[in-house]
C-alpha cells in the first residue's frame, strides 16, 4: 500500500474521514479524450485521515472499520468538498462510502 501525504495535517473528528477523489483517465477506448466541462466527479477516493470513531450514547467509542489507504466507492453527493493549499478533498462520514475496493 503506498503511502499517502497530506500537505496540511487534518484529524477528522467522530466517524468522518478525508478523502482525495481519484481522477479517471482523460483518454477513453477508441483514443477518444474527454474534456473537462464534459466530465461527471470521480465516485471514487483514496482515504487520508480517519476519525477516531462514533461516540454512543453511554460514551464507548466504535472505531471506524476503514483505514488510511483504503480506495473507496461513495454517492456522487457524498461529503463535504473542502479546499487546502489547492489541495481539493472531502470530508464524509463512514455511512456515506458504499464500498471499499480490494485491490
Amino acid at each position: 500500500m503506498a503511502k499517502v501525504e497530506l500537505k496540511v495535517k487534518i484529524k477528522p473528528l467522530g466517524d468522518r474521514i478525508v478523502v482525495e477523489r481519484i481522477e479517471e483517465e482523460e483518454v477513453k477506448k477508441g483514443g477518444i479524450i474527454i474534456p473537462d466541462t464534459a466530465k461527471e466527479k470521480p465516485q471514487k477516493g483514496r482515504v487520508l485521515a480517519v476519525g477516531p470513531g462514533r461516540k454512543t450514547d453511554d460514551g464507548k467509542v466504535i472505531p471506524v472499520d476503514i483505514k488510511v489507504g483504503d480506495v473507496v466507492i461513495f454517492s456522487k453527493y457524498a461529503g463535504t468538498e473542502i479546499e487546502i493549499d489547492d489541495q481539493k478533498l472531502l470530508i464524509m462520514r463512514e455511512d456515506e462510502v458504499l464500498g471499499i475496493i480490494e485491490e
